[in-house]
């Protein structure tokens, strides 16, 4: 058991406390501050619902544009007008675009700060949201029931320096399943969630005093877990005065949660409180009817704006951004737990999938599109169930690459047990120089 820090106790003592559910405080871990500079931050962005990845990247032209405009008769982007795809890069005698709804995405991509892996997912022939997203985020597919996330695993394996104020973010109201089992998470969907609002402003000097003298009387876990809680709140009560965050670079987030939650990950990443990993989630891509194609006020293409406006909002408050270039420390990793139906159905919509796109966005991301394109030709037998695009890339390929190269770690057998990692596509440049040196192996399947 951890014993409360003096530098701990005397902050926890001068101003606020966190949201004291009691489910909080075994979910909460702070230090002292002062943790090392040099490390990555990972941020996963699941998009629950089955994202659309046939109409976010799209055939734009060649031997598979034919197939995908007929499959699609009212979605198809057009490719060209006022409407019409942007375009991205070819891939397996395919030109690709990107839906204009993402524009602000296509900039990125223009700097060579977004890639696009296409074909990518969770191969199994599992349809259901549930499943699925389970999978994905405890990142053991087919082996059954796990009692770890894989961002659990990942921080069990690659070990933390002491003094860490926040090694990892749920920005959620629950704490999702990538980081089940995990004692170094803290959740929360604000700023001001995490403090003490209760009662009158003149009772709540004492409530803290009363609060921490009962939770110092104890030396069991759950007690001290009560104590790191308080300190912590303390630190982002001082250092992010409510209503006060101004983004960097005239940066401009989506209104609405999701533009809040990126812009909440942006203030706890500069504030240096040691963030490794973030979780963040944006629902809503479930379209069995009413899809539409594009347009302002069609329904994908205002989720897709919203996505690609949170991102583009994001990146650009860190872009060096006050003394530090956060952005060369961030990256994004975007997933769904599937893609959807090759052809539209009779809802002007499109059902439950199998192969869909991952977005991997950073400064130190290698810009471009990736992946083994398996074609859309029915005849030919390139669709998966004869229905759907095939999956060719695992999900967890995108994910290891990141483990290893950005955060480096190396222990991918561990992370992602059962797995025969295959090694990095380049989406990334390398976490730091010297990796290889002292016989330290770039990945490992073996457990640490």
């Amino acid at each position: 058991m951890r014993s409360p820090t003096r530098r701990g106790f005397l902050m926890g003592c001068s101003a606020a406390i966190a949201n004291l559910a009691a489910a909080r405080f075994t979910n909460v871990v702070f230090a002292d501050p002062g943790s090392t500079p040099d490390h990555d931050v990972l941020v996963v962005l699941f998009l629950r619902g089955g994202m659309d990845g046939l109409n976010y990247v799209l055939p734009l032209a060649g031997v598979d544009r034919p197939h995908y405009v007929a499959a699609r008769p009212t979605l198809a982007v057009p490719d060209s007008g006022p409407n019409a795809a942007l375009e991205l890069a070819a891939l397996g005698g395919t030109l690709f675009g990107l839906h204009p709804g993402a524009a602000p995405l296509h900039e990125l991509w223009q700097e060579g700060r977004v890639a696009f892996v296409h074909a990518c997912g969770l191969d199994t022939p599992s349809r259901s949201h549930f499943d699925n997203q389970a999978q994905i985020e405890l990142g053991t597919p087919g082996l059954g029931s796990t009692t770890t996330g894989w961002l659990t695993r990942h921080f069990l394996s690659a070990g933390l320096p002491p003094g860490i104020v926040m090694p990892s973010l749920a920005v959620s109201s629950t704490i999702q399943t990538a980081f089940q089992a995990s004692t170094e998470v803290l959740a929360m969907t604000n700023r001001d969630d995490f403090l003490l609002n209760t009662g009158p402003s003149t009772w709540r000097d004492a409530q803290k005093t009363a609060l921490r003298n009962i939770l110092e009387s104890s030396a069991s876990e759950l007690h001290a877990r009560g104590v790191e809680a308080l300190d912590a709140s303390t630190l982002i009560e001082l250092s992010v005065p409510s209503g006060t965050y101004v983004p960097a670079n005239g940066a401009v987030y989506p209104s609405g949660a999701f533009g809040d939650a990126m812009k909440l990950i942006a203030q706890m990443i500069k504030l240096g409180l040691g963030l490794r990993a973030v979780t963040v989630d944006l629902g809503g891509w479930d379209t069995h009817n009413g899809q539409g194609s594009v347009g302002v006020g069609t329904y994908f293409h205002n989720l897709l704006a919203q996505l690609a406006q949170g991102l583009h909002g994001f990146y650009t408050d860190l872009d060096g951004a006050g003394s530090e270039n956060y952005t060369s420390k961030t990256t994004v990793a975007v997933l769904s737990e599937f893609g959807r139906r090759f052809a539209q159905n009779a809802d002007s919509g499109t059902d439950h999938g199998h192969g869909g796109v991952v977005t991997v966005l950073g400064g130190r991301v290698n810009g471009g599109l990736y992946g083994d394109w398996p074609g859309l030709d029915g005849g030919a037998g390139q669709l998966y169930d004869n229905a759907d695009l095939e999956i060719t890339t695992d999900f967890r390929t995108v994910l290891a690459e990141l483990l290893v190269e950005r955060l480096g770690n190396p222990n991918v057998g561990f992370v992602f047990p059962d797995f025969g990692y295959p090694g990095p596509l380049g989406l990334a440049t390398l976490f730091r120089d010297g990796f290889e040196s002292g016989g330290l192996a770039r990945w490992s399947s073996e457990a640490p």
